[in-house]
């Protein structure tokens, strides 16, 4: 029997990060979004005229607002994802300051703010990933749709992205089980600080 197999499935281990990551309170979840802010800003460095794509959070998700400020302030520009349907990659699309986000189709049933169809399309130099959970190996959790990992195949195909990987820290596990479609991320920024990820023999 291998390590992988025996770990927990996948729903069980999303649960379990996503209960620690709900059990953050307000004032914490702010002060622990900022800190994550700084050391995503730190690790990026300059990211003058890149395009970054973020993400809108929902519910519990860490709060990309911070992020997104500094980010603007230092000369990027932001993209939104946008949802095509359940089996392609996503689109992206150009977030300009002080433009209002509409409603868009999200996975399953739900909505998701996204930039107006008038926002052009780009592609990503940095996408800026959310996740269930995470390890320090950059395997990551993520909602059960695929949609990011659709994506990442895709881009890494096209050009070279980074994929920063952006959550709490108490969304960590230990070891995460990995299918061949899996896409590692290149970096995990959370709270704590950075976890780096070195490439798999």
């Amino acid at each position: 029997m291998t390590a992988a197999s025996t770990l927990p499935d996948k729903p069980t281990l999303r649960a379990a990060a996503l209960a620690r990551r709900a059990s953050l309170e307000p004032r914490l979840h702010a002060a622990a979004s900022a800190r994550a802010a700084a050391h995503a800003l730190s690790w990026l460095g300059d990211v003058q005229g890149e395009v970054v794509a973020l993400f809108a959070p929902i519910g519990s998700e860490i709060d990309t607002g911070p992020l997104a400020a500094g980010l603007r302030a230092a000369g990027a520009r932001l993209a939104l994802p946008v949802v095509v349907d359940m089996k392609s990659p996503l689109l992206f699309r150009l977030w300009q300051a002080g433009v209002p986000l509409v409603d868009g189709a999200g996975p399953g049933r739900l909505t998701i703010p996204v930039p107006p169809e008038s926002a052009p399309l780009v592609i990503p130099d940095v996408l800026v990933v959310p996740l269930a959970a995470y390890d320090p190996s950059g395997h990551r959790l993520g909602y059960g749709g695929g949609y990011y990992d659709r994506t990442l195949a895709a881009l890494r195909r096209a050009k070279r992205i980074e994929a920063l990987g952006y959550a709490f820290a108490v969304q960590e596990l230990p070891c995460l089980p990995a299918e061949p479609h899996d896409e590692r991320l290149d970096a995990v920024v959370t709270d704590a600080g950075i976890i780096t990820v070195t490439a798999e023999d």
